[in-house]
């Protein structure tokens, strides 16, 4: 394992912010994980994990403890059974999947970040989540101080939630293992509209897997949701904020709202989320609560190709972005009563 002191852990997270830790810790096989987690629980000292760094926002003031960065490596496909240890680069963990010709996991392509956080978030993009493919994650288990695998139907899938974000101090997820489809060099059924229009088809539609990766590509780089270090757009951490769940009442609320600011015209996305639930877009949100792309005028802005980006423009602070996370986040709820909720890990500070 390598070791640093007084590290600086701006360079290891998409928004580049943040202070150092006090110690970093690189691991490069699960046993090296593992006894790193057994060492830093032993004496008490306060661990953060690390993985592709893109769903990270630290306190510029960093992190007092251990800050273990999780770069082991494997790709294992056995017909459509994939295997990914935690610190595979998600992005082109899917670009092999899909010149394998498989489907299930095509339209997350261009998601920063390691394998391993993916069923922590239940990530998702485009009308897919990894919950729909995930079979088991093998963990280690803090409270046991035990290795475990973790059958999906045990790991609490929800909209970006998961048993492991309910209890982040309890599991590290050391491997993925994902069913896939062959469908004969087709994709999984095209849900998602926005994807169905760019590549010509009706919703439910297959088209060549390959294709649908490269469209939902595009559609990623056209709002600065695919990594360039030279586009401060993507200095991001993509989404910042959830789409918000409502219930019947909260939704009926909500929409007497958008009728008394905007007109009793306009009807706001929604979208069915069970139970009698409404999803809702957090993007239309914040946009028309007055924040358009682009707004801001410090350090800190909303992207200029999508609102849902809070980005770091070269010289922000950590203090900085969570200022304007929270002038968005306020004048969202002042304008509809819905209250936004930041997606990245927030570490030693809090929105």
């Amino acid at each position: 394992m390598q070791e640093l002191h007084d590290a600086p852990l701006a360079p290891l997270t998409t928004f580049r912010l943040g202070g150092p830790a006090r110690r970093l810790v690189t691991a490069t096989t699960d046993e090296e994980v593992t006894e790193a987690v057994r060492a830093a629980d032993a004496d008490g000292t306060p661990l953060l994990l690390v993985g592709g760094g893109s769903n990270l926002l630290i306190a510029d003031e960093g992190f007092d403890g251990t800050a273990l960065r999780i770069a082991t490596t494997g790709f294992r496909l056995e017909g459509t059974r994939l295997e990914l240890a935690a610190g595979e680069n998600w992005s082109d963990a899917v670009a092999r999947t899909v010149e394998a010709g498989l489907a299930g996991i095509e339209c997350m392509a261009g998601i920063p970040g390691s394998a391993g956080a993916t069923p922590i978030q239940n990530v998702g993009a485009y009308g897919q989540e990894v919950s729909a493919t995930i079979t088991e994650v093998v963990a280690y288990d803090r409270r046991g101080g035990e290795t475990v695998t973790i059958p999906a139907a045990e790991c609490g899938f929800s909209y970006r939630h998961s048993r492991f974000k309910a209890d982040p101090a309890r599991f590290v997820v050391l491997r993925v293992r994902f069913e896939l489809e062959d469908a004969d060099g087709l994709s999984a059924p095209i849900r998602y509209a926005e994807t169905a229009r760019a590549l010509g088809v009706e919703v439910g539609e297959r088209v060549p897997v390959a294709r649908a990766r490269e469209t939902v590509l595009k559609l990623r780089a056209g709002k600065g949701m695919v990594l360039d270090p030279e586009d401060h757009d993507t200095w991001s951490a993509g989404s910042f904020f959830t789409n918000p769940v409502l219930g019947a009442d909260e939704y009926e609320a909500f929409l007497t709202r958008v009728a008394e600011r905007l007109g009793p015209d306009v009807v706001p996305p929604a979208y069915p989320a069970g139970d009698g639930l409404v999803k809702t877009s957090a993007a239309w949100l914040i946009d028309r609560a007055g924040f358009p792309k682009g707004y801001g005028d410090g350090p800190a802005r909303i992207s200029t190709k999508h609102t849902l980006a809070l980005t770091n423009r070269g010289s922000a602070t950590t203090a900085d972005l969570l200022a304007l996370a929270r002038e968005v986040r306020d004048g969202v709820y002042a304008a509809f009563g819905v209250t936004l909720v930041n997606e990245p890990v927030t570490v030693g500070c809090a929105l």
